[in-house]
């Protein structure tokens, strides 16, 4: 290939994700058990589907605002009131998936050589975003113990300097379930006030916590104890709580003095949602509270049956995550998780992440959705069973 037609250097150098290349391999093939991406085995419910198909029979295939239809933007705001602290329609804008929430945040406040703090591991995403755009990714990592995993917060602490412009959480966590505790949150917060450092919070999974009743608690969130002028965005989607993967519609709270140039990087980027996309998201805001509460303890009684039977395999450790929808577990002597990952479709047609997909931190590890029927977890589990047998007999 010409020198001339390649892509700019740092996308170049970009590595593709690890998760679609053992994806890549597997879909398509017919008898695959998948529990790869981080979406659950059932079809969004018939409540918000109506609603997009409603939105289109009435015409509503338009152009629409760039920051989000009027509607859809109270409802967030009173979604994010009710939840956390008060919120305003011009707090919240609505973005064509969560990973264009992210995307569009940090175009708006990254410039090239800016260092960025990242808590890992964490979907890749997450780290290589700011380096598109030029930005320095520093990793802080959690530890993995007794108590499954855990955060160093004096390390974190350390990492985030004068030179930091961003602090980039995860809670709970995709892949590891981790989830940051109120206290650390204070230290936090208060620690990027005195620094001035922007604080980007994906919440994707804040609504996927088992700590309490399930569908009703709420993992813990900086937007429950930051005030107005913090330098605080919080991004989220409808992805996960309302199982609306495919729709791909999020949304970002945001301190009202950057909505408008998130708003003109919206026009330079997709220029709006669907409107019928942005009608069923609203629907799932005022009336799909029960669809969250369903999920997630469905959820619930599928990592309370998954995580156990992992454990009873020879070579495998496994904690109870406290939120999100995944197992991140260790494989002993298994150090190559993308050709243990890529055998494991290939050889016994099951399908999981690698754990260094999700940064070096997670090599020796394995992540696997549990947001799927026990059927299909019992199935899937004899195959993982069985090719650790194999493995053990080589």
């Amino acid at each position: 290939m010409s020198p001339n037609t390649r892509a700019r250097g740092v996308i170049d150098a970009m590595q593709a994700s690890k998760i679609r290349e053992v994806a890549n391999a597997g879909m398509g093939v017919q008898g695959v058990q998948a529990f790869w991406f981080g979406e659950p085995d059932t079809v969004t419910p018939a409540l918000l589907c109506e609603a997009g198909m409603a939105s289109i029979r009435a015409g509503e295939t338009f152009y629409a605002q760039n920051l989000g239809i009027t509607p859809l933007r109270q409802a967030l705001a009173a979604y994010s009131s009710r939840l956390h602290r008060s919120r305003v329609a011009e707090n919240m804008v609505v973005t064509s998936s969560g990973m264009h929430a992210i995307a569009i945040v940090q175009q708006a406040l990254l410039d090239p050589m800016d260092q960025v703090v990242v808590v890992t591991p964490v979907w890749p995403n997450l780290t290589e975003g700011p380096k598109i755009l030029g930005a320095q990714v520093r990793t802080v990592a959690l530890t993995f113990g007794a108590q499954g995993w855990q955060l160093d917060l004096d390390k974190l602490i350390d990492a985030i300097d004068a030179k930091t412009r961003m602090l980039i959480v995860n809670s709970p966590n995709n892949p590891t379930g981790w989830t940051m505790s109120r206290v650390q949150q204070q230290a936090i917060l208060a620690h990027c006030r005195k620094l001035g450092v922007w604080i980007l919070a994906d919440d994707a999974y804040e609504r996927l916590y088992f700590e309490g009743e399930p569908g009703v608690a709420v993992a813990p969130c900086f937007e429950d104890i930051a005030h107005e002028q913090d330098r605080l965005v919080s991004v989220n989607t409808f992805s996960k709580a309302w199982q609306m993967t495919g729709w791909r519609l999020g949304w970002i709270s945001a301190p009202l003095e950057l909505t408008d140039a998130l708003g003109k990087l919206i026009e330079f980027n997709t220029s709006s949602a669907p409107v019928f996309v942005q009608r069923a998201g609203a629907v799932a805001l005022t009336e799909g509270e029960d669809i969250v509460r369903q999920f997630v303890s469905r959820l619930k009684a599928s990592r309370d049956f998954l995580l156990p039977a992992l454990n009873a395999l020879p070579g495998v450790t496994a904690l109870a995550p406290p939120g999100a929808m995944y197992a991140f577990f260790k494989v002993d002597g298994m150090t190559d998780s993308l050709a243990f990952c890529k055998q494991l479709v290939s050889q016994h047609g099951l399908g999981l992440a690698p754990g260094a997909a999700f940064g070096p931190e997670g090599e020796g590890y394995v992540r696997w959705c549990f947001a799927a029927s026990q059927d299909k977890l019992s199935a899937g589990l004899e195959r993982l069973s069985g090719a650790l047998a194999q493995q053990s007999r080589a």
